[in-house]
């Protein structure tokens, strides 16, 4: 029986490494689209994911299941060559787009070129294919901008303002498959909340978001003075661990009711801003001194050069300590209902995250782009 071929976006990063290992674990052949700077890393990481060294049985043979074709999302035809774009175009039954720049502070030219008009040329490449089971698309839970009040599955325009260009690149990307989806491309889309790492591990690629935090708690020598926003006793951080992300599009991508729908893989019970500064200062040890302060002078403080670099902490991130959107994941539960798969209580990993952290101080911020 041959296998279905599934083409990949977003390898070797880190929800796309950890979802080709599900992958093939359900008997899929792969294939990554790679820029050819990540060509490397692509090759190392595969070789991690069908090597002899996971020790598995040998009649469970990897090997030769994972195929990198170099491109870019950001080229028309994705930059793959005639040949590689026929003999995808020929084999491929199911499309992954995880392809996407994660950052904060990204520039609008950039979060345009790589989350709007490469998501526009990755279905181009799906309307092409000739079988397509389906496209599974990943998005955020920050498409909702600064929407105030709860913010379903259902919703996508609600007339919101965006907190930075990549949440308003994101969004203007989901609106691009939705309208596909309606014109009748079969279409899953996940909208994961913030993605911290691995609460097993506490593994992660990058120290972005709450990493902030984290990082800035740790650099002090047990005390540290954090200005508290208007809102913090009250505004949700809403943050899963990266398993469960990828548990959770493991197992509805199987799913044929899962065409045409829209998952939040999002805390039903998340922190507050409070909550969450109060649990990384238990684990990091420190003693936090909230010092009331407007938001917009925090962060014109925290763009000074000499501030920025004793912080280490990100401007955009002071928006959401009191981003005033609630998520709910209504049909993500249900259709998750029975598989054993949701996401643990922020305390519960909270220690194995900061422990990452300080294990790992050679692990940047940076985004691939």
């Amino acid at each position: 029986m041959a296998l279905v071929t599934v083409f990949l976006t977003g390898f070797p990063g880190f929800l796309g490494s950890a979802l080709i290992d599900r992958l093939l674990d359900r008997d899929r052949r792969v294939a990554c689209l790679v820029q050819p700077k990540y060509r490397e890393d692509a090759e190392r990481r595969a070789a991690e994911l069908v090597g002899d060294e996971r020790g598995d049985d040998p009649a469970d043979d990897r090997k030769d299941r994972i195929d990198l074709y170099e491109g870019d999302i950001t080229e028309p035809d994705l930059g793959l060559d005639a040949a590689d774009r026929d003999r995808l175009q020929d084999a491929v039954e199911e499309v992954f787009h995880l392809a996407a720049v994660y950052d904060l502070g990204v520039s609008r030219s950039v979060g345009e070129a790589v989350n709007v008009r490469g998501t526009e040329h990755v279905l181009d490449f799906a309307e092409s294919i000739g079988d397509l089971r389906r496209f599974q698309y990943v998005s955020t839970c920050y498409v909702s901008g600064r929407h105030d009040g709860v913010f379903a599955e259902s919703d996508l325009d609600v007339g919101q303002t965006f907190n930075n260009h990549y949440e308003a690149t994101k969004f203007e990307a989901e609106v691009a498959v939705q309208a596909r989806m309606d014109e009748g491309l079969p279409t899953t889309i996940y909208r994961p909340a913030i993605v911290v790492g691995d609460s097993r591990t506490g593994e992660t690629e990058k120290y972005d978001g709450p990493y902030y935090l984290v990082h800035f708690l740790l650099e002090q020598p047990g005390f540290a003075a954090l200005p508290r926003t208007p809102g913090a006793d009250d505004c949700e951080v809403n943050v899963v661990p990266r398993e469960y992300v990828v548990d959770a599009i493991d197992h509805l991508s199987a799913l044929s009711r899962s065409e045409g729908e829209v998952y939040q893989l999002c805390d039903p019970n998340p922190p507050t801003v409070a909550e969450m500064t109060a649990a990384f200062a238990e684990a990091t040890d420190t003693r936090v001194l909230s010092v009331p302060a407007p938001k917009g002078p925090t962060k014109r403080a925290l763009s000074l050069g000499p501030v920025r670099r004793w912080t280490g902490i990100e401007p955009a991130v002071i928006d959401y300590f009191d981003h005033p959107t609630r998520y709910v994941g209504a049909t993500a539960r249900k259709h998750l209902a029975g598989s054993g798969i949701e996401p643990p209580p922020f305390g519960s990993y909270v220690e194995t995250l900061v422990e990452f952290v300080r294990e790992h101080p050679e692990i940047g911020s940076d985004a691939r782009v």
